[in-house]
């Protein structure tokens, strides 16, 4: 490598200096340098991150997706998504659960009719009912996970219930065994007045005039269906013949007034079965508390006030069928009084009885009249304006 050099001197004239460096010393000059690059390049290298495309995925990466993709494939049945709707999908939830709770006792009250193949006492049935009943309920909750006896605070709620609703079970059945079949399922029917009547002493629930209007239109539906077949020959033999006719003149009035009693003791049985279901937040262990005193209860009735009867295969296999359709019955029953107002919940229950007489009609069991057409009509009315309504925005 030449360098050159250009200087003045003092007389004007330029001279040139020449300065040559030598191979050895350029090598030496040039390897400095390389290894004060070779000391720069670590500090200025960075660790390349690994470019991925979507040919360097690996093929592990396409489980998850593929089952991300095939979850929506599992479909659920109509029936699944309708019960689900009507269990807490919608605010028509708490009357759908009542609806569906009036159409299994219909169902029940179709299967007694006409499977029935040999006569058990009512207390047996009873006992059978709420075993199973009781079994299911404890099922229920340990599958979901929730304590057998719920919270500590709704106990005396969930014992009250029991204490009451049994009595008011032990003396429906009284009724029944001595006093026509109709006046008994009459009666029986008050219930949902009496209901309505104690919600608004006990849990101050407001009456409006449409729902006394809705329930004195479902009454008047029953009037006109059981009076008539209580005033008629042929019914009065047919009830008489299914009732114990042992007693006459002042015990039926004796009977008719714990009927009326049952009915009472009915509706505050409903009101606790509301409270008690949403201080627990489960239904299910209303029914449950219920079977606890009413299956052992029922079975030392039915050894101490009636005869034990030995039943079939076929009333077995009935009895079980019952008891599963009684439990449905009354998980949805206590359900619907959860979420909806009493008044307006009792007042779908009359929806069974309207349903049950254009069954018989139907299928000629039934004599059609025109009062039984009109009670059945003013009690569809009646339900169907609570069903479209009826529900409020808010569910309280």
């Amino acid at each position: 490598m030449a360098a050159s050099e250009d200087t003045i001197t003092d007389d004007g004239n330029h001279t040139v200096e020449l300065t040559v460096l030598d191979n050895e010393e350029s090598a030496a000059n040039g390897g400095s340098a390389a290894a004060s690059s070779e000391e720069i390049t670590p500090l200025l290298t960075q660790i390349e991150r690994p470019k991925i495309n979507i040919f360097s995925v690996s093929r592990s990466r396409r489980k998850p997706r593929e089952l991300v993709i095939k979850a929506p494939e599992t479909e659920i049945s109509p029936v699944s998504q309708f019960m689900l709707w009507a269990w807490s999908g919608s605010r028509y939830s708490g009357l759908l659960c009542m609806a569906l709770s009036s159409v299994i006792y219909f169902v029940m009250e179709i299967l007694s009719e006409n499977f029935t193949a040999q006569s058990i006492p009512l207390f047996e049935t009873a006992f059978v009912r709420c075993t199973v009943t009781l079994i299911l309920s404890y099922i229920w909750l340990r599958r979901i996970g929730l304590p057998i006896f719920g919270a500590t605070h709704p106990r005396k709620l969930l014992l009250l219930r029991s204490l009451v609703g049994y009595l008011s079970l032990l003396s429906f059945i009284y009724c029944i065994q001595r006093i026509p079949f109709s006046l008994a399922i009459l009666l029986s029917f008050t219930t949902p007045i009496m209901a309505s009547i104690v919600a608004r002493i006990i849990l101050y629930e407001k009456l409006k005039i449409t729902e006394i209007g809705g329930l004195a239109c479902s009454f008047s539906g029953m009037l006109f269906i059981f009076l008539q077949m209580l005033t008629t020959q042929g019914g009065l033999q047919k009830t008489e013949e299914a009732s114990n006719s042992s007693f006459r003149g002042s015990n039926h009035i004796y009977a008719a007034l714990i009927g009326f009693f049952s009915s009472i003791t009915g509706g505050i049985s409903y009101c606790l079965i509301k409270a008690a279901a949403k201080a627990t937040d489960q239904p299910v262990v209303t029914v449950l508390s219920f079977a606890i005193l009413a299956s052992p209860a029922a079975g030392i009735c039915t050894f101490a006030f009636e005869e034990f009867v030995l039943p079939s295969f076929n009333s077995l296999s009935l009895m079980l069928a019952l008891g599963i359709l009684s439990f449905l019955a009354e998980v949805f029953l206590a359900h619907g009084l959860q979420l909806e107002k009493i008044n307006k919940a009792a007042n779908v229950m009359f929806m069974e009885a309207a349903l049950s007489q254009l069954w018989g009609i139907g299928t000629s069991s039934i004599a059609p009249s025109l009062g039984r057409l009109v009670g059945c009509i003013l009690i569809l009315i009646s339900v169907s304006f609570t069903m479209f309504f009826g529900p409020e925005k808010e569910n309280e």
